[in-house]
C-alpha cells in the first residue's frame, strides 16, 4: 500500500489526506523523509562545482521538502489530537530528528560552502533578501556548533539530543496530568449556566454523569471566578498549580533541573557565559540586562496596583466571614465580585454576546476591512470533527487555507497556539500556506466565550495573518520566522481590534435573539478593560523574571528553590502565583522556543501599543494607508530584515514603554 504521507496530495489545495493517514504511516514516512534529506544534503556538500547561491543556499532551502511536509502533519496532530501511538512516536522521534539536524550542522563540507559564499558575498550580486538569508544560514550553523570539532562537537550533539527527549517528556507529562485530573461537582452554587453546561459537557466527554471540573483553563478559570464553595476552589486551584509536580512518573521537576544544566553546558560549548547570553544574542533585546530593565519598569507599578487591589479583595473576604488571609484560589472569585461592583459587569450576562461563531466572524471581518481578505468555509476531511477550515482569498487570488480547532479535549495539550502545516514560499513554485489556530475553549451548544477567550481568538488569528500575508521567496524567513521578541507583535496588535467599539457593536450579538450588545453594556465592558491589570501583569512578569534568572547565571540544582528566591526578591504578593510555575512552564521547558524568551510578550507589547496608536493617530482603526504599511513592512515581510528595521519602517521610530503602561492602566 502506498504511504499517503509520501504520495502526491491531489486533494483540494493539496491538504493532507487526513482520512487516509493512520498512526502507522508516520514512522516509515519520517524514515523515508530523513533518508531523502540526507541524500539531498550530501549532494549539496559533495557537489564538485564551485559554491553558488543556487547550488548551495537555494538547494538547502528545498532539501527538506518531504520532511517538512511529514512533520507539518505529525506535530500538529501530536499537539492537537494526541494518541498513545503518537506519544510513543514523538518520544522516539525527538532524538532521531536531533541527530539528523546535528548531521547537517556537523557536515564540514556543507559549512565550508556557506563560508565560501559568505567570504565572496559582495561579488555574488545578491538581492537584499538573498543576502539576509545567507547571513541567517551562516549564523544558524555557527550557533548550532558547526565550528566545533572533536569532543566538543560530539558532546554538543549529545546535549541537543538529550534536550529534545526531555522537552518531549516534559510536554507529555504535563498532558497526562491535565488529562487525568477531574473533580466531580455536585454543588453548583454560584456557577452561571455557561459554566454548568461546560462542566456537564466535560463529564460527558469522559463518559461520566453529572458535572466535572477539569484543568482546562477555559473551565477552571470561570469555576474559580464563580463557585461560592471556597473548599472546592482551593482543591481545584491546588491541582491546577501542581501540574507537573505531583510526584511519580509525570513529575517534571527533575526534568527542569536537567534541562537547565544542559542548556548552560550548551552555551559554554559555544563560547557564551550563560544560556541567556546565547539565546538573547539574536533577539531585539540583545542582553539579559535589557530584559530585566524592561520587566522592572513594568513590575514596580504593576505590583503596587496588585497590592492595593489585594487589600480590597481581602476586605471582601473578611466581610464574608472568612478571617484568613486572601489566597490564590480567592483572587478570581472576589475580583469578579469587585468587577461587578465597580463596573456593573457580569460575565454571565456578557457571554451570550460573545459566541464563538460571532467572534470568528469578527476576526474575519477585521481582516477583510484591513487587508481585503475573504473567507469561504470548506467542506473537507480534517483530522478531528471539531476542526473547521476556510479558504482565504484576496481579489480572487488564493492566499491560504485556515484551520481553526477551538475546543478543549483530553487529547489536546493546554494553551493556544498558531502553527502551519505548510509555510509560504516562492522558491520552487508559489506555495501558499496552510495555517492552524488551536484553542482550548469550553465546548457548548452554542459555544460561548469569555472576553479573555475572545482576546485569545484574536491573538492567535493575528499570528495566522502573519503567515497568510507572508510574501517572501525563501521559506526560511517566511511568516513568523522572526526574532522571538518580535513574533508576538502581530498577534498582540490584532487584539486591539476586538476593543474597537464598532467591531463589538456589529458582531457582539446575543446568541439567541441576535440583538446587538446593549450600548450601556458595551460601554461598561470597554470601561473595564484595565480591571485587574495589576494581577495579570504581576503573574506574567513574575514568570518572565523566573525564566530569565534560570538562564542568566549558573544553572540551579533545585529550580524550585531558585524560583522561590526570584519571587522573594521581587516581593511577589502572597495571593498571586506565577502564571506558569516551573513544573508546568511549557513555554520554557517543552523546547527552546521561549527559553530566556518568555519576556517577549511584554517586549512585543511595547510595540503593539505604539503600533495601534498609528491607527488612532490616523483617526480610523481601519485606515487603509496605515493597514497597507502594516502589511508591507511587518506582516508580509517575515524575517527579511532585522526586526528593529521592520518596525522603524512601519512607525518611523522605536517606541518607549509609556504606551504599554497607559494601555494597561499602570501609568502614574
Amino acid at each position: 500500500m502506498t504511504n499517503p504521507l509520501l504520495a502526491d496530495w491531489h486533494s483540494d489545495f493539496e491538504l493532507p489526506p487526513f482520512a487516509q493517514i493512520t498512526d502507522d504511516h508516520f514512522a516509515p514516512a519520517f524514515d523515508a523523509a530523513m533518508a531523502e534529506g540526507r541524500a539531498a544534503y550530501a549532494a549539496i556538500a559533495n557537489n564538485p562545482e564551485a559554491p553558488s547561491y543556487a547550488n548551495t543556499i537555494e538547494a538547502m532551502e528545498q532539501a527538506d521538502a518531504l520532511l517538512d511536509r511529514v512533520a507539518g502533519v505529525f506535530f500538529n496532530l501530536a499537539g492537537a489530537d494526541s494518541t498513545p501511538a503518537r506519544e510513543d512516536l514523538q518520544r522516539d522521534l525527538s532524538p532521531k530528528l536531533s541527530a539528523y539536524s546535528s548531521e547537517i550542522i556537523n557536515n564540514r563540507a556543507l559549512f565550508d560552502r556557506i563560508e565560501a559564499l559568505w567570504a565572496a558575498r559582495d561579488t555574488l550580486g545578491l538581492d537584499p533578501e538573498q543576502d539576509r538569508v545567507l547571513m541567517l544560514y551562516r549564523r544558524m550553523f555557527l550557533r548550532a556548533g558547526a565550528a566545533l570539532q572533536g569532543d566538543a562537537a560530539a558532546r554538543l550533539t549529545e546535549v541537543k539530543s538529550r534536550l529534545a527527549s526531555l522537552g518531549t517528556q516534559f510536554t507529555q507529562n504535563l498532558l497526562a496530568d491535565e488529562r487525568d485530573w477531574v473533580m466531580p461537582v455536585d454543588d453548583l452554587s454560584g456557577l452561571p449556566d455557561f459554566v454548568v453546561a461546560s462542566a456537564r459537557a466535560a463529564a460527558e466527554e469522559r463518559g461520566l454523569s453529572g458535572h466535572v471540573i477539569t484543568l482546562s483553563r477555559s473551565l477552571i478559570v470561570p469555576f474559580l471566578q464563580f463557585s461560592t464553595r471556597r473548599d472546592l476552589r482551593e482543591r481545584a486551584y491546588t491541582a491546577w498549580a501542581a501540574r507537573g509536580a505531583n510526584g511519580g512518573a509525570t513529575d517534571n521537576r527533575a526534568i527542569a533541573a536537567e534541562v537547565l544544566a544542559l542548556r548552560a553546558e550548551r552555551a559554554k560549548l559555544l563560547g557564551y557565559n550563560t544560556f541567556a547570553d546565547y539565546k538573547l544574542e539574536t533577539e531585539m533585546a540583545g542582553t539579559p540586562q535589557a530584559v530585566r530593565d524592561l520587566l522592572m519598569q513594568v513590575w514596580t507599578p504593576a505590583r503596587a496596583k496588585a497590592v492595593a487591589d489585594a487589600e480590597k479583595l481581602e476586605a471582601m473576604l473578611h466581610a464574608d466571614g472568612q478571617p484568613s488571609p486572601l489566597q490564590p484560589w480567592d483572587w478570581r472569585y472576589y475580583a469578579e465580585k469587585l468587577r461587578r461592583a465597580e463596573h456593573d459587569l457580569d460575565e454571565a450576562a456578557l457571554k451570550p454576546y460573545l459566541s464563538l461563531d460571532n467572534m470568528i466572524a469578527a476576526a474575519f471581518d477585521c481582516a477583510h476591512r484591513l487587508f481585503g481578505l475573504e473567507f469561504r468555509a470548506l467542506d473537507v476531511p480534517l483530522y478531528h470533527p471539531d476542526a473547521r477550515a476556510w479558504e482565504v482569498t484576496r481579489a480572487g487570488r488564493h492566499m491560504a487555507v485556515f484551520i481553526g480547532d477551538y475546543f478543549a479535549r483530553g487529547s489536546k495539550r493546554s494553551g493556544a497556539w498558531c502553527s502551519t502545516m505548510r509555510s509560504q514560499r516562492k522558491l520552487g513554485g508559489d506555495v501558499r500556506p496552510i495555517v492552524v489556530n488551536i484553542c482550548n475553549f469550553a465546548k457548548g451548544d452554542p459555544a460561548l466565550l469569555s472576553y479573555d477567550d475572545a482576546r485569545t481568538l484574536f491573538h492567535e488569528f493575528g499570528h495566522a495573518l502573519h503567515q497568510m500575508l507572508s510574501d517572501v521567496t525563501h521559506g526560511f524567513i517566511s511568516g513568523t520566522s522572526v526574532a522571538r521578541d518580535f513574533v508576538e507583535l502581530p498577534s498582540q496588535l490584532y487584539e486591539h481590534w476586538l476593543e474597537v467599539p464598532e467591531v463589538l457593536a456589529q458582531h457582539a450579538r446575543h446568541v439567541t435573539t441576535g440583538e446587538p450588545m446593549p450600548q450601556d453594556l458595551l460601554e461598561r465592558l470597554l470601561g473595564a478593560q484595565n480591571f485587574d491589570q495589576g494581577f495579570s501583569t504581576v503573574e506574567y512578569v513574575a514568570s518572565a523574571m523566573v525564566d530569565l534568572e534560570f538562564h542568566a547565571g549558573p544553572p540551579p540544582s533545585d529550580p524550585m528553590q531558585k524560583q522561590a528566591e526570584v519571587l522573594d526578591a521581587l516581593g511577589m504578593p502572597q495571593a498571586i502565583r506565577m502564571r506558569h510555575a516551573t513544573p508546568h512552564f511549557a513555554h520554557v521547558f517543552a523546547g527552546d522556543g521561549y527559553s530566556s524568551g518568555y519576556y517577549s510578550y511584554m517586549w512585543s507589547e511595547v510595540m503593539d501599543a505604539d503600533a495601534f496608536d498609528a491607527f488612532v493617530e490616523a483617526g480610523d482603526a481601519f485606515d487603509p494607508e496605515t493597514a497597507g504599511k502594516l502589511e508591507r513592512f511587518i506582516l508580509s515581510a517575515g524575517g527579511s530584515k532585522e526586526a528593529e528595521a521592520l518596525y522603524t519602517a512601519f512607525r518611523g521610530r522605536m517606541p518607549g514603554v509609556d504606551a504599554l503602561l497607559r494601555g494597561r492602566g499602570l501609568a502614574a
